[in-house]
């Protein structure tokens, strides 16, 4: 698998320049290799209104995450062309954790799974859901 000369730091600048994120607050933690680490503290306007953690943030989170991932093979000049989401249990306090793996990579194009913990204040963890996309090189940009 090959690797952009993208980092950490850039990677984090890209992420704090996307206006929804200022809005759901996600961080990203790990970019390298085919693989990017986001996580999200749990906030009240994360919840839906039985008091769980919405199912469009877990969704946010894959989308971002594996996107990210592909982005340490592929290079900044991609966007999501498709994904799924699978959740398993709801989440409700502490923080998320979604790990994506590039588990395909193509001359324009990457694949990635990405699984989603929720870290409770405690340090247990337990996965809430499950991911799965694509995302693939802009006309103007370039793989690597």
């Amino acid at each position: 698998m090959s690797s952009t000369n993208i980092g950490l730091t850039s990677a984090a600048q890209v992420l704090a320049s996307q206006p929804f994120n200022n809005l759901v607050g996600a961080t990203i933690e790990r970019f390298e290799g085919g693989e990017a680490i986001l996580e999200l503290e749990i906030r009240d306007c994360h919840r839906q209104q039985y008091g769980v953690v919405h199912g469009g943030v877990l969704a946010y989170l894959v989308d971002n995450a594996l996107t990210f991932a592909c982005g340490t093979v592929l290079g900044a000049d991609i966007i999501t062309e498709g994904m799924s989401v699978t959740y398993s249990t709801t989440a409700r306090v502490g923080r998320l954790r979604a790990t994506a793996t590039v588990v395909e990579q193509g001359r324009s194009g990457a694949s990635a799974t990405v699984v989603i913990h929720n870290v409770m204040p405690d340090g247990t963890e337990r996965q809430c859901a499950v991911g799965q996309g694509s995302a693939v090189v802009t006309r103007g940009g370039r793989s690597s």
